[in-house]
């Protein structure tokens, strides 16, 4: 029924501001298509402004951190999204916003919400881990590149691989880069050049696109291929702001197939340039060495011990013939001294040797058993006794014994 008001009888504002609020809250929640215009995120409520996709009008909204955080995409300003949200109007300030109680992304976004589950789900298996990562070869024996027939991908890695090394071989196979075809062709040829031995690294490139032209190359299948194959892979799809699943399986990732070119090859010129300047810093190392051996070998040269070879030698005779000579004489002299000590002993042994006594006209007498005869009680008249002398033995028979009386 409708409010009835008159000049007279005006309805009060709080009257009016309660009757909008109660006919909003018979709204009930409802799904809102919208662009995210601003987006103020503080801690446990967040402030957004939704902007109408074709109009030109917005409308506040609020929700809390969790509902954010839950979205499936990252929630971002100028993002189109879904959201359930209930109209609630704040009858103090009469402000109307949607309290949001769910965020879904739409068109772009959902695609980008699809890559980002595929992504976690093949991150968690380990297609992505970087110890997996392969080193390209410094200069591949053979180069395979897929790419779309005729296109300013192929065209920027060919001239540019030639440029950089001439020679370097390419093995060029075509496919198509956008569609639901591409990466099924992409996975035949990629398993056909990895089969081929002569195939040292393998590079998948196009130039850039839309989210919805790079789907391929987030493929699931192209992306367990990648991973499967034992060829190095380099991946320059040329697309920065959103990175397709390829980035991150490949080998490496080149920002643009000229990128990839020159990640592949050296530069000729460049190797020459470096060749020729550790030959010229190898050629003065050893030119500085050779210089400071010969300084030093002229130093020692210089040296007395070099200049006479023979003083050490010389120096160490004359010690030799000193020593020497200190010794003779030391044995001389040890000689001489026992040559006086052995007179010495010799006069003295002889002083007191019987033989000695025999010579000043002495005799020694001794009986038939050998014993020295010291007394005439010792013999007997008839006894024969050994007579010594200086100069022999004497035998003699003892015919009488006389007696001499000492007196003291």
């Amino acid at each position: 029924m409708a409010l009835e008001t008159s000049p007279d009888a005006p309805a009060p504002l709080r009257q009016i501001s309660g009757l909008i609020g109660t006919y909003i809250g018979r709204l009930g929640a409802v799904w809102v298509e919208a662009e995210i215009a601003q987006l103020n995120r503080r801690r446990g409520v967040c402030f957004l402004t939704l902007r109408d996709l074709e109009a030109q009008m917005s409308i506040q909204a609020t929700c809390h951190a969790s509902v954010l955080d839950a979205s499936p995409a990252p929630v971002t300003e100028g993002a189109r999204v879904v959201v359930h949200a209930k109209p609630d109007f704040y009858q103090p300030s009469g402000r109307l916003s949607l309290a949001i109680r769910e965020i879904r992304p739409a068109g772009e976004g959902e695609l980008l919400a699809q890559l980002e589950r595929r992504k976690q789900l093949l991150a968690a298996e380990g297609l992505f881990d970087p110890r997996l990562k392969r080193p390209l070869p410094l200069l591949p024996g053979g180069i395979g590149l897929i790419t779309g027939k005729a296109s300013a991908a192929e065209r920027d890695v060919v001239e540019n691989v030639r440029l950089r090394w001439a020679a370097a071989p390419l093995h060029v196979r075509h496919a198509l880069m956008q569609g639901p075809q591409s990466a099924a062709q992409v996975v035949a040829e990629l398993r056909s050049l990895d089969a081929d031995p002569a195939i040292d690294v393998i590079v998948i490139a196009r130039g850039g696109g839309s989210v919805e032209d790079l789907l391929p190359f987030s493929d699931e299948a192209l992306i367990r291929a990648v991973h499967a194959v034992t060829t190095p892979v380099v991946s320059a799809i040329g697309h920065e702001p959103d990175v397709p699943l390829l980035d991150l399986v490949a080998d490496l990732r080149a920002s643009t197939p000229t990128d990839a070119a020159k990640r592949i090859v050296p530069d000729v010129g460049e190797e020459v340039t470096g060749l020729t300047q550790m030959r010229a810093r190898g050629r003065q190392a050893l030119r500085t060495l050779i210089e400071r051996e010969a300084h030093a070998l002229a130093t020692l040269r210089t040296r007395p011990v070099l200049a006479t070879p023979t003083t050490v030698v010389d120096v160490q005779q004359a010690l030799v013939d000193q020593h020497r000579e200190r010794a003779l004489r030391a044995v001389g002299a040890r000689l001489d001294r026992a040559h006086d000590e052995i007179g010495h002993h010799l006069a003295r042994v002889r002083a007191l040797s019987p033989l000695n006594t025999l010579q000043r006209g002495y005799a020694v007498a001794l009986d038939a058993d050998g014993h020295p005869v010291t007394s005439t009680e010792q013999v007997g008249t008839g006894d024969q006794l050994a007579i010594h002398l200086t100069d022999g033995l004497l035998t003699a028979r003892v015919e009488s014994i006389e007696e001499h009386r000492h007196e003291h």
